[in-house]
């Protein structure tokens, strides 16, 4: 190896070690889990979805909902539990600035803004294996659904083949009733790990910062 070509090795080393990684942004405020529970929709109910985020975005002082409805007696909207906004991803990008804004067509929701924890693109259609169904269990304006069919795998308890969750596509496109929404495009095929994973999903999930 010549002298010049030794020195432009020895200049790329410390370039690639002077540039410091990314990292996240102090006011990162929403996330995609970069895994769930690994049993299926079974989360643990929405406390067991909750924890499951705090551990995710390892504290910092903020407290950490899942974006998740549940029906029946004491049921609740996705929309109600996560505060008031605006939101972050892990670069510090605004998703969006307002709960009405979330629900708009003006939010900031695409493939590359919607980021997990550790600030990575989540696999979404095309991508191998696809991982785009993200559960919500939530209408198109994040309220619970009003009819009688299973629209939250037993409220985030079932880990089989019967039941069946809403979810929506974090890159916005795909099959379904309504393909581009990120938080309803259309139900699951069941409510277990393999049942997730057949359609498009993982048993991933949204995380927001209430504070």
């Amino acid at each position: 190896m010549t002298r010049t070509r030794l020195f432009g090795v020895a200049l790329l080393l410390a370039v690639a070690i002077t540039v410091p990684a990314a990292t996240q942004s102090s006011n990162m405020s929403f996330f995609i889990t970069s895994a769930g529970p690994g049993d299926g929709a079974n989360l643990g109910g929405l406390d067991g979805a909750d924890r499951h985020c705090q551990m995710l975005a390892g504290g910092g002082g903020k407290t950490w909902r899942a974006y998740l409805s549940t029906t029946g007696a004491g049921g609740v909207n996705g929309r109600d539990r996560i505060g008031t906004g605006p939101w972050f991803n892990y670069n510090g990008v605004e998703i969006a600035s307002s709960v009405d804004n979330l629900h708009s067509d003006n939010n900031n929701l695409t493939k590359e803004t919607q980021l997990n924890e550790m600030g990575q693109i989540v696999n979404g259609r095309g991508d191998t294996p696809n991982m785009h169904d993200i559960l919500t269990g939530s209408q198109l304006d994040g309220r619970m659904s009003g009819g009688s069919d299973d629209s939250t795998c037993g409220n985030w308890t079932k880990n089989g083949s019967d039941g069946s969750a809403l979810v929506g596509h974090h890159d916005r496109q795909g099959g379904g009733p309504n393909p581009t929404s990120w938080n309803s495009a259309h139900g699951s095929r069941g409510c277990g790990q393999s049942d997730l994973q057949g359609t498009g999903g993982n048993g991933f999930y949204y995380c927001f910062a209430t504070n």
